[in-house]
């Protein structure tokens, strides 16, 4: 059975006091949660220190994003080897924002996959269509050329533990948020998607929704039988916030 996973996406927010107190706050509010994995993803410069924070906690943590180079004359990056030094266990590529704003193509964000699971790191594949390709009906064609980037370089045993966001890219920090069922009708697409390749990857791989989840709409989502936890941006920023929808997730795994 899949076991959910609830990330928070803290993308370029943060502090030292913030790190400490959002950690510390978090902790609190999902001691006693159970059947849902949590971790979060603060900024590069706060990693480590997020990492002792969440010491002896289930809080795991992740990067949100990864070089293809491993060292070398390459200023200003960070290879999956450091992630992996300093404890991470996940690592967001593919995110809307970075195919947006620093041109990352399919095939780099392929080879970002490619050099994660060398690490032995676990990817979180962020794929999803924007709000004009949706209107034109382009959305599992969208995701189907996103997926395809890997299973075409790497095969869906690829996909063995690892993770995939589905972001439809009109949702993300818009206050917008598809609706259980059409969220649903896409993960079962990915899910059918890489069945066509291995049946069993497919049953096995987690697909997580993000896009505007929120406390208030969590439970709904995760009341669908292909959406496997969340990929939270803006309500991971407050403890009580994000605790509301990790318990979302743990209660439907047991309903």
């Amino acid at each position: 059975m899949r076991h959910p996973l609830v990330m928070g996406n803290w993308k370029l927010n943060g502090s030292r006091h913030m790190v400490n107190e959002l950690i510390d706050g978090l902790r609190k509010e999902v001691s006693s949660v159970d059947g849902c994995d949590i971790a979060i993803a603060p900024p590069f410069i706060y990693l480590d220190q997020a990492k002792h924070q969440a010491s002896g906690s289930r809080i795991m943590l992740g990067a949100q994003n990864v070089d293809i180079n491993l060292s070398g004359a390459f200023t200003g990056e960070t290879s999956a080897n450091m992630l992996k030094d300093i404890g991470m266990k996940y690592v967001i590529i593919g995110h809307s924002e970075r195919r947006t704003y620093h041109k990352e193509s399919d095939e780099v964000i392929a080879e970002k996959f490619a050099v994660l699971k060398e690490a032995g790191l676990i990817p979180v594949l962020c794929i999803g269509e924007t709000e004009a390709e949706n209107e034109a009906g382009q959305t599992e064609a969208v995701c189907a050329r996103q997926l395809d980037a890997v299973l075409k370089t790497m095969g869906a045993p690829a996909f063995e533990n690892s993770v995939i966001a589905y972001e439809p890219v009109w949702a993300i920090g818009t206050g917008k948020s598809a609706t259980p069922a059409q969220a649903q009708a896409v993960h079962k697409f990915i899910r059918d998607h890489i069945a066509k390749h291995d049946a069993n990857v497919a049953a096995q791989v987690i697909i997580q929704y993000g896009g505007s989840v929120n406390a208030s709409n969590a439970a709904e989502l995760f009341s669908q039988p292909d959406i496997d936890g969340a990929l939270v941006g803006g309500a991971s920023l407050k403890a009580d916030a994000f605790a509301v929808i990790v318990k979302a997730a743990a209660e439907a795994k047991k309903a």
